[in-house]
């Protein structure tokens, strides 16, 4: 590894698994991906799948779902796949059956009506809730060639990225946390021609 503190393309250091992110390189040309977090909720040899955390829906919950209560929280586009179903990430726990816990203490789906009957009875419990229309999946070994072909940094979820809607630099924020040779790509201009 590169101990150049200007180094724009530091390796890897962890590699893929449930409850890790993926950071996109800035240099990704993929539209659908450009400048996005991850969070990798499976990673195994059939394949990947995970929620996009930094793209998000101008629309209320209750223009998805019915019976929902008015809770304040924006809709997360997941990614492509399944793009007409609703998934969930949550703090709430064992309190929702057949939750799937994917890194300290946030969970993934579990028995949507129970979720729905305690956001309708305890309104306040909104915030630790997050939902994503559709998905980011990769089948086997795709996501394998992406990272060796450069188009992903791997790094430790932080609760506080995965669940608050309200950080406005997710991927920035990610990548200066990930230490100080991946800081500058933070700072990376969307287009370098224009620098």
């Amino acid at each position: 590894m590169s101990r150049d503190f200007l180094d724009l393309d530091p390796q890897n250091r962890l590699d893929p698994k449930r409850g890790r992110l993926l950071v996109s390189e800035p240099f990704l040309s993929d539209p659908y991906f450009r400048r996005t977090v991850v969070l990798l909720c499976e990673h195994n040899q059939e394949g990947s799948f995970g929620f996009v955390l930094n793209r998000y829906l101008d629309m209320d919950i209750g223009d998805l779902m019915e019976n929902m209560p008015p809770i304040r929280t924006r809709i997360g586009i997941g990614g492509p796949v399944q793009s007409g179903n609703l998934y969930y990430l949550h703090t709430i726990g064992a309190r929702v059956e057949g939750s799937l816990e994917v890194v300290d203490g946030v969970f993934m789906g579990g028995d949507f009506e129970q979720l729905r009957d305690l956001l309708n009875t305890e309104q306040r419990l909104g915030d630790k809730v997050r939902f994503f229309v559709g998905y980011s999946g990769w089948s086997e070994d795709q996501l394998d060639r992406e990272l060796s072909e450069r188009s992903w940094l791997v790094a430790e979820a932080k609760r506080r990225h995965i669940m608050d809607t309200r950080l406005n630099d997710i991927w920035g924020d990610t990548l200066r946390h990930m230490g100080r040779e991946y800081a500058p790509l933070a700072n990376f201009p969307d287009d370098p021609t224009l620098n």
